[in-house]
């Protein structure tokens, strides 16, 4: 009888501890599913406001070794009734940062020259700085930015003042194409 007993009480666990296999199981999955996205936060979540002014993901090419120039790229969204304009940029990379025009001229010849200024983002609209367009120059480098890195910066503007800002470093290829030879 003694037998049947502890045959009877294995069975009745067995299901209990199948159970917790199955749950602690699903844990791990569950956990090994969520972590890439956990880890990728930081890329899509680094948006920063001060009043009217939000900041869409601050980011930047990596620099090869020797490089003296680097770009910057950012959306700017005013949600206010009144236009504002974005007049400095500062990083903790960069002896100098300016804001910088690309445009072509009437002989085919790309051109860049800051922007005298400023930059203006209209009332309840956008702003895009982007490779082959507007953007960020960050030049007398103190040191390269590499790929998965980030580095502080701040954007000034005319209306809500200074903003800290931090900066995502993807690839020399960057997530779009186009910015020529700034990179280095």
């Amino acid at each position: 009888m003694q037998s049947f007993t502890s045959a009877t009480a294995r069975i009745s666990a067995f299901p209990f501890e199948t159970s917790k296999c199955l749950k602690g199981r699903l844990g791990i999955f569950g956990f090994a599913l969520a972590l890439p996205f956990a880890m990728a936060h930081g890329l899509w979540a680094q948006d920063f406001r001060a009043g009217e002014i939000e900041i869409v993901r601050p980011w930047s090419r990596a620099a090869p070794e020797g490089a003296k120039v680097a770009a910057g790229y950012v959306v700017l969204k005013n949600h206010g009734p009144a236009a504002d304009k974005l007049i400095a940029v500062t990083a903790e990379i960069a002896r100098k940062a300016e804001i910088h025009e690309m445009a072509v001229d009437d002989k085919g010849v790309m051109t860049m020259r800051p922007l005298a200024g400023g930059l203006e983002i209209p009332s309840s609209g956008e702003a895009s700085l982007e490779p082959g367009g507007v953007h960020i120059m960050f030049m007398g480098l103190e040191r390269n930015p590499k790929r998965g890195e980030t580095f502080k910066g701040t954007l000034t503007f005319e209306k809500a003042g200074a903003i800290d800002v931090e900066f995502s470093v993807d690839s020399i290829t960057g997530n779009k194409a186009g910015h020529g030879s700034h990179g280095g």
